[in-house]
């Protein structure tokens, strides 16, 4: 697993981890229902029970609002964190390793081309290529954390 897959998991897998418990709950309802198949009713139920799980798998593509998780994940780290500005403050809000090491990875992972030496002007191009790449893998980005 790649540093943007980790990352995208520790701030995608909280959102994420909801959805099929609620999914789960159907699927053991459906469980119950064959369980007393004696009754011609038990049947019907479980006609509806299919309707049921098309819509939770249909709400689980949408989007998931990153800005409430990271700023709950920053308030748990109980640090000053700035990850709306900063690759490293992000990368500690998720309990990550932000170290150069991890950072030029991260970098070489996301295709940068500049000079991975200028960590400066690295971190700056990282933290833009990260908040691009969550917003295509279905993380709803603030527009001004897009530019």
């Amino acid at each position: 697993m790649g540093i943007f897959d980790k990352i995208k998991h520790a701030i995608f897998g909280e959102a994420k981890a909801a959805e099929p418990v609620a999914a789960g709950a159907p699927k053991t309802e459906p469980a119950q229902a064959p369980a007393s198949p004696s009754a011609a009713p038990s049947p019907t139920p479980a006609a509806p029970a299919p309707q049921s799980k098309p819509a939770p798998t249909a709400t689980a593509p949408s989007t998931v609002d990153i800005v409430p998780i990271l700023d709950a994940a920053v308030k748990k780290s109980g640090q000053k964190l700035d990850w709306r500005r900063s690759i490293v403050d992000l990368m500690k809000a998720v309990g990550m390793d932000a170290s150069l090491t991890e950072r030029k990875e991260l970098a070489a992972e996301l295709g940068y081309t500049g000079d991975s030496n200028d960590s400066a002007k690295m971190n700056m191009w990282l933290h833009k290529a990260l908040m691009k790449r969550l917003s295509e893998n279905g993380g709803k980005v603030p527009a001004d954390l897009l530019d």
